[in-house]
């Protein structure tokens, strides 16, 4: 076997020790490096994973390392300082937390410098792993809803954390048909202060160029799914046809109702031990081939970015947005100029303290 694929990994929290963790797992990659800002997390980080070089300036240690895959797990705020950073450090393929950018100035700026220096890139949207996600893909894929016309995504989580997933999982089971238009509403301005800036509550419609329609909502106004009881996991993504719907739970597991098939449904929760080692894997394959494209790669991700943006800018401006978006803006700045100060109204109780209302 050839020598594997060295790895530094940027934020050494939660999700940059599950990325660590499942690389060092993996037989193809080694990480060489990893880097934080936070000296002794970054120091219980090394003992865990072999004692890589260790940094709190990821820039610089890119340049040292070369590494081949650049993987960062920071906060959406520092998304083009560590493409400029992996990018500059030579890395080959490059892994980042979903959402791609807060802005579409930033998410066109950061694809071109990936498009010009012609790397890989991957975006986190590893939910898709869950045997529940892939049972719901192969029933819409099998043809049996009939005629899809109807994608939907919903969770509790405010839309920073959340819609990226709801989004980029219904465009998966569209097979990535790019978005023609969107139109929503926002209220809220309690999270436009959290490191994942959001309204509190988003809601909106997608237009595909198929002709199927996406329904998506996001944050404190979203419906509650009571038979799921971690709030993190009240998340519910599904398709409508002409013959049928299937959907899944991110904490519930997965149902249908076919024509063919009457009700079906199963288990399912996501969990990273078992999501994360397929999302790693292929990377390598990737790597190994560039016939072999990661499903989470950058251009299918940007799809579904530029529609969150896009609902964004609509509910700042009050009208349709044309997809896809051809000049940048500043998605933050509009929704925190427009949204007005009023609170914003819940759809369960528990949202009333995860939204700061109680």
């Amino acid at each position: 076997m050839s020598n594997p694929y060295t790895v530094l990994v940027v934020g050494m929290g939660k999700r940059g020790m599950h990325h660590a963790t499942a690389f060092n797992a993996n037989p193809k990659f080694k990480v060489t490096g990893i880097c934080d800002i936070d000296a002794a997390r970054l120091d219980a980080a090394a003992a865990k994973l072999g004692q890589p070089e260790k940094s709190t300036n990821a820039a610089a240690l890119a340049r040292a390392l070369r590494p081949d895959v650049f993987c960062f797990c920071t906060l959406p705020s520092l998304r083009l300082p560590m493409i400029r950073a992996g990018l500059e450090g030579g890395a080959r393929l490059l892994a980042f937390e979903k959402p791609v950018a807060l802005r579409s100035a930033e998410l066109l700026d950061l694809r071109a410098l990936v498009r010009q220096a012609k790397a890989k890139a991957v975006v986190s949207h590893q939910h898709r792993y869950g045997q529940h996600y892939q049972k719901v893909k192969a029933i819409v894929a099998s043809g049996a809803l009939g005629r899809v016309h109807t994608l939907y995504g919903t969770a509790t989580g405010w839309m920073t954390h959340m819609l990226s997933h709801l989004i980029d999982y219904t465009c998966w089971f569209n097979d990535y048909q790019p978005g023609v238009w969107a139109m929503a509403q926002a209220a809220g301005r309690t999270k436009l202060a959290d490191n994942h800036p959001s309204p509190d509550y988003i809601g909106g419609f997608v237009q595909f160029a198929n002709g199927v329609r996406g329904i998506y909502e996001c944050g404190a106004g979203a419906p509650d799914q009571p038979e799921v009881a971690k709030w993190w996991g009240k998340n519910r993504i599904g398709a409508q046809g002409t013959e049928g719907f299937a959907e899944v739970l991110t904490n519930g597991g997965w149902r249908a109702v076919t024509k063919s098939g009457g009700c079906q449904s199963g288990e399912g929760a996501m969990n990273y031990d078992l999501d994360m080692p397929p999302y790693i894997q292929q990377m390598a394959d990737w790597l190994d081939d560039d016939a072999k494209v990661h499903p989470c790669n950058l251009d299918h991700a940007s799809l579904g970015a530029e529609i969150m943006l896009a609902l964004q800018r609509s509910a700042a401006e009050g009208a349709q947005v044309a997809l896809p978006l051809t000049a940048g803006a500043d998605e933050q700045a509009l929704l925190k100029a427009k949204i007005p100060d009023k609170p914003v109204l819940i759809s369960c109780e528990q949202n009333r303290k995860e939204f700061g209302l109680a």
